[in-house]
C-alpha cells in the first residue's frame, strides 16, 4: 500500500505507465453517465486495461484490491484477483487473512463469500477449522446474516469431516442460548441434525430425536411465542413422519388464556409455559388446530382457526384463516 504523500491514482504511478487504460465511455456520449469518483474511474480504467492484456502479476493484486475496497460488489475485480492469485502462486492463506476485515465489513456481499469458497476449495481440509473460527467471529457482528450461515453450511458439507461436525451442535446451542429467537441458528440446527445425514443409524436416530424433542420443548417453554422453535418442532416431526397428535398434551396448555395452577409442577416430558408467558400463544393454537384437522375433528379445528382470525392473528384473517376454514369444509 502507498503512503499518504504518494500518488493514489494509478495514472500517476510510474510503475503503471506501461499500461494503457481502457475508459468506460470511450468513443461514447452517454445520455446519463454514472458519476463515479475520480479514484474509482481511474482504478477501473486500469482494471479494464490489464483485463485486455491478460496480465497476471503482483501489481494486478494491488489494483484489484483497490477496486474491491472501493466497490466490494465488483465481481469482475474479484474474478481477476482470484485468477491472478492462482497464476502467480500467491499465498491463499495470506489472502484469506487480508480479506477477513472486508468480509466482516461487507457481510451481505455475495462476492466476498464466493471468493472465500474458491480459496477454501483450493486450500483443502486443513483450512476448514480456522475458517469456522472466523465465521464464529463474523456472526458476532450479525447473528442472522444469511450469507454467513449459508457459507458455513457449505463449508461443513463440502469437507464433510467428522471433526468439523463434532463441535457444531455446541456452537449452535450457544447461539440459541444467546438469542432463542435466532431463526438462522434454528435453521442451521435442522441442517446439522437432520439434513446433513450425519445420524444414519436407527438407534442413533432415535436418541437424537428424543434429545431434539426435549431441547425444543424446553425452549418453547422459555419463549412460547417464538416462531423459530415451533417451526423447528414442525419440521422435525414432518421429517421423521411423526404425527402432530403425539404432542397434543404438550401444546394444549399454551392455548389457554392463563397458566394452570399446577404449572409449577416439574414435567420434563411436557414442560408448561412459565407464569410470565403471554397466553394464549397463536402458534400453539395453530399447532393444535392442525392436530384436530389431521384427526378428523374439523369443527374443533374450525373453531380455533376462527379464533385466530378474529382475535389472536387478525392480520392473516382474510387471506389465510378464512381460507383454512373454507378448505376444511370442502
Amino acid at each position: 500500500m502507498y503512503e499518504d504523500d504518494e500518488p493514489q491514482l494509478f495514472s500517476e504511478r510510474p510503475e503503471w505507465k506501461d499500461v494503457t487504460p481502457v475508459y468506460q465511455y470511450e468513443n461514447v456520449n452517454p445520455l446519463a453517465p454514472i458519476l463515479y469518483s475520480d479514484e474509482y474511474k481511474d482504478a477501473t480504467d486500469y482494471l479494464r486495461g490489464v483485463l485486455k492484456t491478460g496480465e497476471k502479476s503482483e501489481r494486478v493484486l494491488t489494483l484489484t484490491e483497490s477496486v474491491i475496497r472501493l466497490n466490494p460488489a465488483h465481481y469482475t475485480a474479484w474474478q481477476c484477483r482470484y485468477e491472478t492469485l492462482i497464476a502467480i502462486g500467491a499465498s491463499l492463506e495470506a489472502e484469506l487473512r487480508l480479506m477477513d476485515p472486508i468480509a466482516i465489513k461487507h457481510l451481505k456481499n455475495y462476492q466476498v463469500w464466493h471468493h472465500r469458497r474458491l480459496l477454501l476449495t483450493r486450500l483443502g481440509p486443513s483450512a476448514a477449522r480456522p475458517e469456522l473460527s472466523f465465521l464464529a467471529k463474523s456472526l458476532k457482528v450479525d447473528t442472522k446474516n444469511y450469507h454467513t450461515w449459508s457459507y458455513r453450511q457449505w463449508l461443513l458439507a463440502f469437507f464433510n469431516d467428522e471433526d468439523l461436525w463434532a463441535d457444531e451442535l455446541d456452537f449452535i446451542e450457544a447461539m440459541i442460548v444467546d438469542d432463542v429467537r435466532n431463526n438462522s441458528a434454528w435453521h442451521h440446527r435442522f441442517f446439522v441434525v437432520w439434513a446433513s445425514g450425519v445420524h444414519e443409524g436407527e438407534n442413533d436416530r432415535d436418541r437424537v430425536l428424543r434429545r431434539e424433542i426435549t431441547f425444543t420443548k424446553q425452549n418453547i417453554s422459555l419463549a412460547p411465542n417464538n416462531p423459530s422453535a415451533w417451526n423447528y418442532l414442525r419440521g422435525m416431526l414432518e421429517y421423521n413422519k411423526i404425527p402432530f397428535s403425539n404432542f397434543r398434551r404438550f401444546a394444549e396448555p399454551y392455548t389457554q388464556r392463563s397458566v394452570a395452577e399446577d404449572a409449577d409442577v416439574v414435567d420434563l416430558e411436557n414442560p408448561p409455559p412459565t407464569s410470565q408467558a403471554q397466553l394464549p400463544c397463536p402458534l400453539a393454537i395453530e399447532f393444535l388446530a392442525d392436530i384436530y384437522e389431521a384427526d378428523g375433528e374439523i369443527p374443533k379445528a374450525t373453531e380455533l382457526w376462527k379464533s385466530l382470525g378474529d382475535e389472536h392473528d387478525t392480520i392473516r384473517k382474510r387471506r389465510y384463516w378464512e381460507h383454512r376454514v373454507r378448505e376444511a369444509a370442502v
